[in-house]
């Protein structure tokens, strides 16, 4: 079976990388398209990932996004065309999904963030299968016109792409980190998000109080880890910015806090068992409420909360959770194993 992945932002290549290996495992031919946005080409660099690079990101704009949805869109189709696709799929990707509609290529999507309302109004009507963890209830998808297209994994998607995962100290010496000193790991909003369009003034704080923590030999390392040049630029001194991709989920295992503005990050924290707090001010979403509800993951309400101070590993590395990430590989490919879904012999799918 022949498998286009399309890989718009920078989690997306932790995601997909060991379902694409699960699938070339299994014996089907992979190709991958990817978004020059965020870390995505990093991070498919890092992993040796072979892939066509296909559009960029257009900016903040609703119109501008609009523009580059169509024109990447278009851009993917033209790229895919007579390539005899079996299945397309992402996780998000909104672009594959309407590229694969019109080459008649079978598609599925999978997400973890319910209220993503324009992207999901776009994927779940255009996707055959719609791959979600289980903490999301159908009836809160089903506005989307995912009626009879979802399908349910156990736990967090974190849990199956970190199975094979052991954090690698080499970050350390990368980055010039003390591992006998507290270490914290920030990550920035994603303001460039539709559904993040909020100002902060928490995090502003808690990164004021993480930097003036750092005074004195014993005093706390902040690594932060900005989504955008301009967020880059904005930071100043006193923290730790790396230059290009680097191994974050190492990173963040080494780490004895976490707070990030995002979902990806603090999840990979609650499976590596390090302390983590959201800042997120949008809409909840079920895998959040479950976790927040649980005591895994922590609402940062204040500043003051925060407290950097040197943590135990031993135990974290006991309680976690793996997954296999075939499973998933599984229910993504449930489309091209149909035989009522689009097909087009001409046109890219077989």
């Amino acid at each position: 079976m022949r498998v286009w992945v399309d890989l718009t932002n920078s989690p997306h290549v932790l995601v997909l990388r060991p379902v694409i290996a699960a699938l070339r495992a299994q014996g089907h031919e992979v190709q991958i398209t990817a978004r020059d946005f965020a870390q995505t080409l990093g991070l498919l660099e890092r992993f040796g990932i072979a892939h066509t690079v296909v559009g960029r990101h257009r900016g903040e704009r609703l119109a501008a996004k609009g523009v580059g949805l169509v024109q990447r869109s278009g851009a993917l189709a033209r790229w895919a065309r007579g390539r005899g696709f079996d299945l397309a799929l992402g996780h998000g990707s909104n672009d594959v999904s309407i590229a694969a509609r019109l080459l008649r290529i079978p598609c599925s999507t999978m997400f973890d963030y319910e209220w993503a309302t324009v992207q999901h109004g776009v994927n779940c009507r255009l996707a055959q299968t719609v791959v979600v963890p289980d903490a999301i209830s159908r009836q809160r998808l089903e506005r989307y016109g995912a009626r009879g297209k979802i399908v349910a994994y156990a736990g967090l998607k974190e849990e199956y792409y970190l199975a094979d995962f052991e954090p690698d100290p080499a970050i350390l010496d990368e980055l010039g980190l003390d591992p006998a000193r507290p270490i914290a790991v920030v990550r920035t909003p994603p303001v460039v998000s539709l559904y993040h369009r909020f100002e902060n003034d928490v995090f502003a704080a808690v990164l004021a109080r993480l930097r003036a923590g750092a005074a004195g030999a014993a005093g706390g390392q902040t690594v932060v880890l900005p989504r955008t040049r301009q967020q880059r630029a904005e930071l100043g001194d006193g923290f730790i910015v790396p230059r290009r991709a680097i191994d974050a989920q190492s990173l963040v295992a080494y780490a004895d806090l976490v707070v990030s503005a995002g979902g990806t990050m603090n999840r990979e924290a609650v499976v590596l068992g390090t302390p983590v707090w959201t800042t997120f001010q949008g809409r909840l979403g079920a895998v959040d409420e479950r976790l927040i509800a649980d005591g895994r993951l922590h609402v940062l309400e204040r500043a003051a909360d925060v407290e950097l101070v040197k943590r135990p590993r031993r135990a974290r590395r006991e309680q976690r959770v793996r997954r296999d990430p075939a499973l998933l590989a599984e229910l993504l490919l449930r489309p091209a194993h149909r035989t009522d879904g689009p097909r087009c012999a001409t046109c890219g799918g077989r």
